[in-house]
């Protein structure tokens, strides 16, 4: 086909049109194509053919957990001018869990930054452009100086529109609406927008397409869409209430936000002297998980158990590095084998898995959040295992350099607060596991035997919260029953 196209170009009289179309679908100019090619069309094919041409790549904020829907960037190991070779690290983002390093998959030129550090984007945005050549480093710095400059001229377009309805009060709930779909007829783009702005555009029926966004590198943004239905953002109504000189803002709005306007009213007022502090990453994503779990319909059970022997036991192994997390650990895994059901988990609602690993997820409170690496096979590995891994897992937790299989693989949770001296606490079920124990202090505790005759023994209290959907009181009961029978009789731990 290429050969009796070429040999057909080379002797019609309308090779102009047909050189130019086809050179535009390949990456490098024909050598037979003349000039002429490019005098027919001399506006739009000097403006295309760099772009067809060069090999200018966009870095993608990845999605490094199942969790994750934006990410934060900590820092850009590389800065724009270095040289990138394929496996290379680049920048390092920070998910909901943890700080990963993020590498490039093809060799080039980190030419410009578009996300810089301390600023999210979403995933799949765009946070870099990587080019092939120095000749290209130009072209992409303009491709990202134009991008975020995009914006900006939306944001000025809009910015006229409220004063003239002050003169007809009438159509001003109609006005707002036209500029968006004008503003995004500049050519066809990548949608990126925030989870918040999608769900409103659902509610207010608004076409997320026609909207321009103002966020970082083009992002829609929740404001983007209220502006697209008419609403008045929150933010302009707070500064209205702070300040009258924003006063002649509010009649633009004035007949349609009430449910806006009501909105901020339901919030309690700021405490005087008080300042508001946004969630991390990692603290949104626990309190997304806490609320999520609230849908769980959950159970607790206590149970005391005595801990002499396994103090006695903590003793002898403490000096070879076993820690009382790694022992409790353990006792736990042992008893999951015997009962799979509290191993089970259930995350739709209509069915439940018997999961073949026992994973013990423990709780860590680490600077600005908290976090459960994932002791997997806790049942096979033998005490002293267990507790190295335990202790790296630990490190790399508190540097914040956990792998996503590292922290969400958990079936089974375990939270100690025993060694802060807490002799009991409920603790809250995570979503998609069975149960989570929570451990107490161990503290002398007066008893009396079958005799009559009174000793101290040492006891802690252990509470779990359960699904009640697939774990029942009898099998919670079977379970704890159980795990206090290893822990007063710890001999098995170190088999």
């Amino acid at each position: 086909m290429a050969s009796s196209f070429l040999s057909r170009a080379a002797l019609s009289s309308n090779t102009t049109a047909i050189s130019f179309s086809f050179s535009s679908s390949i990456s490098s100019p024909l050598p037979w194509s003349s000039s002429r090619s490019y005098t027919s069309f001399p506006a739009n094919s000097r403006r295309r053919i760099p772009v067809v041409q060069s090999k200018i790549r966009e870095i993608f904020m990845p999605a490094l957990s199942s969790t994750m829907t934006e990410g934060k960037i900590v820092s850009w190991v590389k800065s724009e001018g270095d040289v990138l070779s394929k496996g290379e690290s680049v920048v390092v983002v920070e998910s909901d869990k943890a700080d990963m390093d993020v590498e490039t998959f093809y060799d080039g030129i980190l030419a410009a930054i578009v996300v810089g550090e301390g600023e999210t984007a979403p995933v799949g945005a765009p946070i870099g452009l990587l080019a092939e050549t120095e000749e290209e480093v130009a072209e992409a710095k303009a491709k990202a100086a134009s991008k975020s400059a995009a914006p900006s001229s939306p944001a000025a377009a809009v910015s006229p529109s409220p004063p003239p309805p002050s003169s007809s009060p009438a159509p001003a709930t109609s006005q707002p609406s036209p500029p968006p779909p004008t503003a995004a007829s500049d050519g066809p783009r990548k949608t990126v927008a925030t989870p918040q702005a999608k769900k409103l555009a659902k509610q207010h029926k608004v076409d997320i397409g026609s909207i321009t966004g103002t966020g970082p590198f083009g992002r829609i943004t929740p404001a983007d869409v209220e502006a697209a239905a008419g609403i008045v953002p929150s933010k302009p109504a707070v500064s209205n209430v702070a300040s009258p000189v924003a006063s002649g803002i509010a009649p633009v709005a004035a007949a349609a936000p009430t449910k806006a306007a009501a909105a901020p009213s339901n919030l309690p007022p700021p405490v005087p002297g008080s300042t508001v502090v946004p969630f991390t990453t990692m603290q949104a994503a626990v309190s997304k998980n806490m609320v999520e779990s609230l849908s769980v319909p959950t159970f607790r059970v206590g149970y005391p158990v005595s801990t002499d022997a396994l103090d006695a036991l903590y003793e002898k192994v403490k000096p070879k590095g076993v820690t009382m997390t790694a022992l409790l650990a353990k006792a736990a895994a042992m008893a999951l084998a015997q009962h799979p059901v509290v191993n089970a988990s259930c995350k739709d609602g209509k069915s439940f898995t018997y999961n073949n690993n026992i994973n013990i997820a423990v709780a860590v409170a680490i600077n600005g959040g908290l976090i459960t690496p994932v002791l997997q096979d806790a049942d096979k590995l033998d005490l002293y295992l267990l507790s190295q891994k335990w202790k790296e897992l630990v490190e790399k937790a508190r540097s914040k350099q956990l792998q996503p299989n590292e922290y969400n693989s958990g079936t089974f949770t375990l939270s100690n607060l025993g060694m802060f001296g807490v002799d009991r606490f409920d603790a809250i079920l995570p979503p998609g596991q069975g149960a989570i124990m929570a451990v107490g202090a161990s503290k002398p505790t007066v008893v009396t035997d079958a005799d009559g005759f009174f000793s101290v023994k040492s006891k802690m209290l252990v509470n779990v919260t359960a699904d009640h959907r697939i774990v029942y009181g009898a099998d919670l009961a079977a379970f704890l029953q159980t795990f206090a029978k290893i822990v007063e009789n710890p001999e098995s731990l170190t088999l």
